[in-house]
């Protein structure tokens, strides 16, 4: 049999939890241990998984049989508990925003580098099987060009969310998507958002990305709608492109037909844990790196002081 890579998670919330049980279910990983602050629980889901529950990140961290560690803390801790497990050694993945602010996520790209560790973010949205078949077509110049590009991520508000607001917590993800298909960092940023019933952050947010040539992404999200959407929209010189990320659904209108291809519904936790650990055994190259994660919370920032001063905000690379 091959040595399995022993992987542990940090933060054993519904998503940590969700770690947890994918690295139980990847034939290549052998999940090790949690952590968690509140002992019960992670207890509960160290049962769950059969193995040992830590409350003390360092204390975990010293095991030499975990090499690679989830974290999936609050945003505000995020940059900290990475920080401590590449430090002690391990590869790391981090879900986004992956810190509170770039200067922090600037130290974890550091400490990353100069240790030669992978360190990945958690963009979840790159791994849907249909964005997959979107960039491949762009790529291979299947659909033209994109001309651009509209996102709406709306919901109503998350009770585990405390620490951050609808930009760094929801928007974000489409922020990196936007680079992603664009195929490079926005110019400029423009912003407006508000708080309507949270005083403590912004709980919607509009947001236009500008791009070389005159191209642009529209992002809309917020805490406010009564139901749950996620759904992309890409204009392109040859066709219209639709993404329902809940459902996974994909539609293609061109001038003589429309189509939807079949594709797969798949996990995307499991498609992004699986290439995690791929690249930790140097069998992939990363699809999503520290340098992404830094770049999505600089824009960001740069549409939240979009927003408080409104003024369009150049973006330097």
């Amino acid at each position: 049999m091959m040595d399995k890579l022993g992987v542990a998670v940090i933060g054993t919330g519904f998503w940590g939890r969700n770690h947890a049980r994918v690295f139980k279910e990847l034939p290549m990983t052998e999940l090790v241990a949690v952590c968690d602050i509140d002992y019960e629980r992670a207890n509960t889901v160290a049962r769950q998984f059969g193995v040992k529950a830590y409350t003390s990140p360092g204390k975990m961290l010293r095991r030499k049989d975990i090499e690679a560690v989830s974290i999936c803390t609050w945003s505000t801790s995020l940059a900290k508990e990475a920080l401590r497990a590449l430090k002690a050694g391990k590869h790391v993945l981090v879900e986004k925003p992956m810190a509170a602010n770039s200067k922090c996520a600037e130290a974890l790209l550091k400490c990353s580098e100069s240790n030669g560790l992978l360190l990945t973010v958690g963009f979840l949205m790159r791994f849907i099987p249909g964005i997959q078949y979107i960039k491949e077509a762009f790529m291979e110049k299947r659909f033209g060009e994109i001309v651009c590009a509209t996102a709406k991520r709306v919901s109503q508000w998350p009770e585990r969310i405390g620490d951050v607001g609808v930009v760094k917590d929801l928007a974000i993800h489409d922020i990196d998507m936007m680079r992603y298909l664009f195929n490079e960092n926005p110019v400029a940023v423009y912003a407006k958002a508000g708080s309507l019933r949270h005083s403590k952050f912004e709980d919607y947010a509009h947001i236009m990305l500008t791009f070389d040539g005159n191209k642009n992404a529209f992002i809309e999200a917020n805490w406010l709608t009564p139901y749950k959407t996620r759904t992309l929209v890409i204009t392109s010189s040859e066709a219209i492109i639709k993404l329902d990320y809940i459902t996974q659904e994909l539609s293609i209108e061109r001038a003589k037909e429309s189509v939807q291809p079949r594709i797969p519904w798949q996990e995307p936790l499991k498609l992004e844990l699986e290439h995690f650990v791929n690249c930790v055994l140097g069998k992939a190259k990363p699809l999503i790196t520290g340098w992404d994660g830094l770049m999505a919370i600089k824009i960001a920032e740069a549409a939240l002081k979009s927003s408080k001063t409104g003024k369009l905000i150049k973006i330097r690379d």
